[in-house]
């Protein structure tokens, strides 16, 4: 079987998810293509890079991510780093004719998603945002059901990702609480994840209406980072969040239905709470990431005297994904949706297919994030400008 070269730039929490993918994916996914991982970047050259290197199992390792997208031996580049850099790291990959993997969102302003999207286009590359959830068994099943017309004409939407780990006041100042890296706070990083399900699952958003609200505006200075980018310690100096902490929006669908989204890092007890609630004419839908193997499903078919939700365990061979893992009832994790968003992408190089959600779906995405900003602007309704 052929390799494909690979050069991950971002060497952290993100990179330690998609080494893992291409390390396991070969081992449970027949295919043609072989991912070899032959570089990984960071920002310096230092004893952490060198380890990551060494322990998620990649070749080389080099703090120039500018010449390693030149290199001719090099076929796909993955961007996982913090968001102000996906757009001159994807536009530089373009021009050098390298496949694209970028990590969501696409980048930290419309324009920017606009020009990534015609640059990758112009070089006739394949190019794909991952946005893993989507390759979650649960959640892919959730979309058959819902073009399978099992739940009718739907009404309602609601989609909320809820997390918790910047309550304590003098959490330190990281990257994704500052807008020149981050590009928002709640709304961008974990928004970005509820939006584009609402559009791969329920279509088209025409229009929203928005609030965005920062409730601890100074918080130390970083002084040191340990775990990956969610950890640090802070120094004595104050420095200014310029994110939102919380972000909700109301929506309206091409399809009719309305939309009521939450974002916050703010909602105590939720670690990782990416849910939907569908409510449709014939059926109704609820899936939630912290129970990530299950979805809920609510039939009026059903007998008067057993109508409600029934737990559906998304883990036969019938689900997607599930039937190259475990036994039904044998659980898979966060970073199996990973694994089948490297599949996905890897399998549509070997079929000259291109992947989903590709960066037009991506911009799409970012033209929802940025109507939620002029909205609060505004105090009014906005149409996203794909």
């Amino acid at each position: 079987m052929p390799d494909i070269n690979v050069a991950l730039i971002g060497h952290k929490f993100m990179g330690k998810a998609h080494s893992n993918a291409y390390r396991q994916i070969r081992r449970f996914f027949p295919g043609k293509l072989v991912p070899r991982m032959k570089v990984i970047c960071g920002k310096a050259c230092n004893e952490e890079l060198s380890e990551a290197a060494r322990q998620f199992g990649w070749e080389e390792y080099s703090c120039d991510w500018r010449s390693v997208v030149q290199r001719k031996d090099i076929d796909v580049v993955d961007i996982s780093t913090p968001g102000h850099l996906h757009h001159p790291i994807a536009l530089a990959a373009a021009a050098a004719g390298k496949h694209i993997i970028c990590e969501k969102p696409l980048a930290n302003s419309l324009e920017e998603a606009k020009e990534m999207v015609r640059a990758v286009e112009k070089a006739g590359v394949m190019h794909m945002v991952n946005f893993s959830y989507r390759h979650v068994p649960a959640i892919a099943w959730a979309r058959k059901v819902i073009r399978d017309g099992r739940l009718g004409r739907i009404y309602h939407y609601y989609g909320a990702y809820l997390q918790d780990w910047i309550m304590d006041p003098k959490f330190p100042l990281v990257w994704r609480l500052q807008k020149k890296y981050a590009g928002s706070g709640a709304l961008s990083d974990i928004g970005s994840h509820a939006t584009d399900l609402a559009l791969f699952l329920n279509g088209e958003i025409e229009s929203v209406v928005g609030q965005m609200t920062t409730f601890i505006k100074q918080r130390p200075v970083v002084a040191r980072m340990v775990g990956g980018g969610f950890k640090a310690i802070g120094g004595k100096r104050q420095g200014r969040v310029t994110v939102d902490d919380d972000a909700n929006f109301l929506a309206k669908f091409s399809n009719g239905s309305v939309g009521v989204f939450q974002t916050s890092r703010f909602a105590g007890g939720r670690r990782n709470c990416n849910t939907f609630h569908i409510y449709g004419s014939k059926a109704s839908l609820a899936f939630n990431l912290e129970n990530m193997n299950e979805l809920e499903l609510y039939d009026q078919k059903d007998a008067a005297g057993d109508q409600g939700f029934k737990r559906i365990v998304v883990s036969e061979d019938i689900h997607p994904y599930c039937g190259a893992w475990w036994p039904p009832g044998h659980f898979l994790g966060y970073e199996h949706s990973f694994i089948h968003a490297i599949l996905d992408f890897l399998t549509c190089l070997e079929k000259n297919r291109m992947p989903e959600p590709d960066f037009r779906e991506g911009q799409k995405t970012q033209a929802v994030l940025d109507a939620v900003e002029r909205s609060v602007k505004s105090r009014t309704w906005e149409r996203p400008k794909a």
